[in-house]
């Protein structure tokens, strides 16, 4: 299976199962905006969830806000928003087709990379343990011939990044030979930057109403809320705002599932130092983000970190957290080092002094910024692809389970009668009134106990209970494990018991190990 069927096949089955719909589906839909149906909303709950005990409920350093969608137009001026927040878009004339001129450069280096890989697996597997990695990758003529040619772009991409030359870029996918997927063809329009935010009006009457956006990110309200918590929360230096919420861009070239949306939603935190302790920090939170995503169980290899190649207007270190999706390495999460530009252009722009007083050095600065900033729905989607697995069992059959991290799973207990009758789903429906305060629950009777354990696998329930004849005779049900499938008796008053245990905060969270 490649790639692509499975990517296809996960979004199949985020459809199929309740996790994922297309927004508006009775009217044909809506391009690029998804609703979270009813296990979807419950996974991208318990993901927030995760977030936020890591960064406020762990951190006594770290308080948490909720900021409006709608802000004062002249912060977008501030943030340099409505001036510089652009996506440098080439049009295919044949295919009608709009992409992003950075995004095509950025694919055509990976294809680079995958040719180098290539030789150097069909290497490995010729000379076996002789094998000498980096002498080949430094000799190898054919290896060393799209090295250069590698280097060459790269940095000639980064040039024409960092000098905004629209001209260059263009000049890069031509010479390059960079087709359009659809068309197959090199028929490009100039490069042209393309704001990202959606504006609209404030007021009864358009004619009197006022310019307004829909917030493309969440860390504004952060910054405009500094003086506010600075002071209403006594906070001492360093400390951090955390925050969750939508976010809303003009993306033109949306595409890939819910990772790129229109409409969606993140989670930041800003973490305010004192200036020359920036880059400690940034070190600091670049490990600390990393050990949370690897808390979940899933592969260190499935991560990697990116440091940015054009550097934001705003900041002095950047890196990425590049998560493995099925349609490649793509960002997770951004850490950045925001300098003070900031909270300096909000004191510019509104008057406002916007400082940190030091008792202990008697002197009042404007702080630097770490900001950790992830999209919940990219997190979403990384936690499924991660998940979604085909096996085939000893006994010839076949099964779709979600491996989903137990602590996210949408439903935690699946309670099953194994018949509709001998009084067993009134047994079931006991146990669960109880199970339900502590844990999500869910129900079911219908079909063969064979056929409901593949629906629980099928959205990553880690654990059934299962009421049998031998239940009322000594207090016992079989618990059923997902990933291994195994199977054991438990007394009903320990089953809350062998859930918590692996869903104990204390043993996942405990990053500062």
């Amino acid at each position: 299976m490649t790639q692509e069927e499975l990517f296809k096949k996960i979004i199949a089955h985020t459809k199929e199962y309740g996790f994922i719909f297309p927004s508006s589906e009775i009217y044909d839909g809506l391009a690029a905006v998804y609703d979270y149906g009813q296990l979807g909303s419950l996974l991208k709950n318990n993901i927030r969830e995760y977030w936020w005990k890591s960064m406020v409920q762990l951190h006594e350093n770290i308080i948490g806000i909720d900021s409006a969608i709608f802000m004062h137009p002249t912060i977008w001026k501030a943030s340099g928003h409505v001036d510089a927040f652009n996506d440098p878009l080439i049009d295919n004339k044949d295919s009608k087709k709009r992409y992003r001129a950075d995004v095509l450069i950025e694919e055509h280096l990976a294809k680079i990379e995958d040719k180098i890989n290539k030789e150097v697996e069909k290497a490995t597997k010729r000379f076996g343990e002789i094998f000498n990695r980096e002498m080949f990758i430094s000799t190898n003529p054919r290896v060393v011939e799209y090295r250069n040619k590698f280097n060459a772009v790269k940095t000639r991409f980064s040039k024409a990044l960092n000098n905004n030359d629209l001209n260059d870029l263009k000049n890069i996918i031509e010479e390059e030979g960079i087709v359009c997927p659809v068309s197959g063809t090199h028929n490009w329009t100039d490069v042209r930057q393309f704001n990202l935010m959606f504006s609209t009006q404030m007021g009864s009457i358009t004619e009197d109403s006022g310019t307004i956006y829909l917030r493309p990110e969440t860390a504004q309200g952060i910054f405009v809320n500094f003086l506010n918590v600075y002071k209403t929360g006594r906070m001492k230096i360093p400390f951090g705002i955390a925050q969750t919420g939508k976010a809303f861009r003009n993306e033109i070239v949306a595409r890939q599932f819910i990772f790129r949306m229109r409409e969606f939603e993140q989670m930041e935190m800003q973490y305010f130092v004192k200036p020359g302790e920036e880059m400690k920090w940034f070190n600091y939170w670049k490990e600390f983000r990393k050990k949370w995503h690897l808390s979940l169980g899933i592969p260190e290899a499935k991560f990697r970190f990116h440091d940015h190649e054009k550097i934001a207007h705003y900041a002095n270190a950047a890196t990425d957290i590049e998560f493995e999706f099925p349609f490649g390495f793509k960002e997770l999460e951004g850490i950045h080092s925001r300098t003070d530009f900031d909270l300096s252009q909000h004191q510019k722009f509104s008057g406002k002094k916007l400082q940190y007083f030091d008792n202990e050095t008697n002197e009042s600065y404007v702080p630097y910024v770490i900001e950790t900033s992830i999209g919940l729905d990219r997190m979403f989607l990384a936690v499924l692809s991660f998940a979604y697995n085909e096996e085939k069992l000893e006994d010839g059959s076949e099964r779709i389970v979600l491996r989903i991290p137990p602590v996210l799973a949408p439903i935690k207990i699946a309670v099953l009668p194994l018949v509709k009758r001998d009084n067993m789903p009134e047994k079931a429906y006991e146990i669960m009134n109880v199970l339900k305060f502590d844990f999500m629950c869910q129900y079911d009777e219908k079909d063969t106990i064979g056929r409901r354990y593949r629906r629980q696998d099928a959205i990553g329930t880690p654990y059934c209970i299962t009421i049998d004849q031998q239940t009322f005779e000594d207090n016992t049900v079989t618990i059923r494990e997902r990933d291994t499938m195994k199977q054991v008796r438990v007394l009903i008053s320990k089953i809350s018991e062998i859930v918590n245990e692996k869903l104990n905060l204390k043993n996942i969270l405990n990053l500062n190990k």
